[in-house]
């Protein structure tokens, strides 16, 4: 996982810079979140010490997007629901990366940590997948869509790649956080009630699906890719992981503001 995760942040670092530099080199305010770098750094040995944005350390990560990509017959588009992959994963509270070293004391509960991280990476390259075509609908300026098809592209490439990785995870059971008593399970995902052809671990291509209209034949898809409410919806998503826990009510007004905007945008013409 290890070139992954540095291959993975090299990319948004260089998507993040380029966005901010383009928007200045049209006369448009940049988005700057320092402000908001608050939130403590793992106290882990090798950890960098500094404020961050984000919450590592508090997840309950979504798994659906694992039954909905392998799912021949239904898509959220279509109001569909799915269920979750790693139901234990969803509730509760649980650490991505190691809090301090004690966490590596136990090395089912390390493993579990490690899993965590797997599914989570998953978790938001599948939101990006789909938030690129959401917005890419929205805009009239075909430089601005060559830059949403472009960097989109890069997403979707993550997303394959973590969903791979996360299918390698081993399985455990009533794995407990030393400290907060938390449970996790992960369970064997090639067995029922999964299991079978269309959710074998090393499934990495979406399953074709109903798309546009359910007359229509099946058709291999990013999904969503509706574009009501998608940015606002990528906002509550992260929320719900718990991304966010420990940030400042004034954050949320910032991103809340950038995702009204941005849902907001109409097609010209």
């Amino acid at each position: 996982m290890s070139q992954y995760i540095h291959d993975n942040t090299e990319d948004e670092l260089t998507h993040e810079v380029f966005i901010n530099e383009y928007l200045a080199s049209k006369g448009a305010e940049q988005v700057n979140l320092d402000q908001f770098r608050t939130l403590s750094s793992s106290k882990a040995t090798g950890a960098n010490q500094f404020g961050r944005l984000t919450n590592l350390m508090q997840l309950s990560v979504d798994t659906s997007w694992w039954t909905r990509y392998r799912s021949r017959t239904k898509n959220p588009d279509f109001g569909d629901t799915f269920r979750q992959a790693i139901p234990t994963l969803a509730v509760g509270q649980h650490p991505a990366i190691p809090r301090t070293d004690n966490d590596a004391n136990d090395a089912n509960f390390f493993q579990a940590i490690v899993n965590t991280a797997g599914f989570h990476f998953a978790f938001i390259e599948q939101g990006g997948t789909s938030l690129y075509p959401q917005l890419a609908q929205r805009v009239s300026n075909v430089e601005v869509l060559r830059i949403l098809l472009s960097i989109g592209g890069v997403e979707i490439a993550h997303f394959q790649t973590w969903q791979d990785k996360a299918g390698n995870a081993p399985q455990l059971t009533d794995v407990v956080d030393p400290v907060t008593g938390v449970k996790v399970t992960f369970p064997d995902l090639n067995s029922p009630p999964l299991g079978g052809e269309d959710f074998q671990t090393n499934l990495i291509m979406p399953e074709p699906t109903v798309f546009l209209n359910k007359q229509l034949p099946a058709c291999s898809i990013i999904r969503p890719t509706a574009t009501n409410g998608a940015a606002m919806g990528a906002l509550q998503s992260l929320t719900a992981d718990g991304l966010f826990i420990g940030q400042s009510k004034a954050f949320f007004t910032f991103l809340r503001d950038l995702a009204e905007n941005a849902d907001a945008a109409r097609r010209e013409g």
